[in-house]
């Protein structure tokens, strides 16, 4: 757990970005028009026959790499991004890691609305797309699971071998040392710190909407008609902790957009595609490049591919006519 000292929001100081490799991000989330305007096609139909299908894809398989996103986890009430109902469509537009780390109000706002968005985020449990992709790893055909998702629901379902490309929700980390700790023993002592608006948001996540206002990172959508001004929704949020180790910034330990994945993590997704004899992903649209490299990575080395998602992935874009397409949810993988 982070010891915590008592600092106020104005006077904590921004860190660079830590390195790691090219990033893969950009500060704010925008595609080319053509990428863009695919993946805001509606979803056909689900496949009657994707099961069969995926079936006949495993067929002979013993090494495979899942890569799944956010599509995997909306039937565990976690939202996406790009869906249908997805955040982006309600114009919401994560931080960044440049923002959280150089203005205090982002960084105090982001802070207050994940005290109350993340209880939803923390309570919700795997659903039968990840129980049938721990069960594929247990009977011997998938090797690692690759994900873009924050939420452990891959380990919480019973999958062993997980890389989590892009963090865990459910952990701090000081941007200056690296100390870890307990995410919500951190939203315990922002608590403590801020408790006007400790009151204020357990009364907004035991509302009707709470969950509806929950976003894909844990933090929540708190505006509503009765704010006249943009930041009276985080008013009584003034004290953010800072890492009693050294004084640093906290953040989720999570890659925002604009920061870095991890060398090494990108290294260990590589030897895992590298060692595979097929790549599966589930419940992603590609959009976001940290993970659609490996897609390109095994499709220039000749590996089998099946992208199982409902709607449109940039893959689509691409000149990958030998991928296998099948428009169903990862609750068809319960039936391989």
């Amino acid at each position: 757990m982070l010891l915590l000292t008592t600092r106020r929001a104005s006077s904590l100081a921004a860190t660079p970005t830590a390195s790691g490799g090219a990033s893969p991000f950009k500060a704010r989330v925008t595609l080319g028009g053509k990428l863009e305007a695919l993946l805001q096609e509606a979803p056909g139909a689900d496949d009657p026959r994707a099961s069969e299908k995926l079936a006949a894809w495993f067929r002979g398989k013993s090494r495979v790499v899942a890569l799944t996103g956010a599509g995997l986890s909306t039937d565990s009430g976690i939202p996406d991004y790009r869906g249908v109902e997805g955040s982006y469509r309600k114009g919401h537009t994560p931080v960044s890691h440049d923002e959280f780390m150089r203005v205090d109000a982002k960084r105090k706002r982001y802070w207050a609305r994940a005290l109350v968005g993340y209880d939803a985020f923390r309570s919700a449990a795997p659903n039968a797309g990840h129980a049938a992709l721990a069960d594929l790893e247990r009977r011997g055909t998938i090797a690692a699971v690759i994900t873009q998702n924050v939420d452990g629901l891959h380990e919480a379902a019973g999958s062993r071998n997980v890389i989590p490309l892009h963090g865990r929700g459910y952990r701090v980390r000081c941007t200056s040392c690296g100390a870890e700790g307990c995410r919500s023993a951190y939203h315990a002592e922002l608590e403590r710190r801020n408790p006007a608006f400790a009151a204020r948001a357990a009364a907004l996540r035991g509302g009707a909407g709470a969950r509806d206002a929950l976003r894909p990172d844990g933090d929540a959508d708190l505006m509503d008609e009765e704010f006249d001004d943009a930041d009276d929704d985080v008013a009584g949020f003034d004290d953010v902790a800072a890492c009693g180790e050294c004084g640093g910034v906290v953040k989720p330990d999570v890659v925002f957009f604009g920061d870095n994945v991890p060398a090494a993590r990108v290294q260990a997704c590589y030897d895992a595609v590298a060692d595979a004899d097929g790549l599966l992903c589930v419940g992603t649209s590609l959009a976001v490049y940290s993970a659609f490299r490996f897609v390109r990575r095994a499709h220039a080395d000749g590996l089998p591919i099946c992208i199982l998602n409902r709607g449109r992935t940039r893959a689509d874009v691409e000149d990958m006519a030998a991928i296998a397409r099948i428009t169903a949810g990862a609750a068809s993988l319960a039936r391989v």
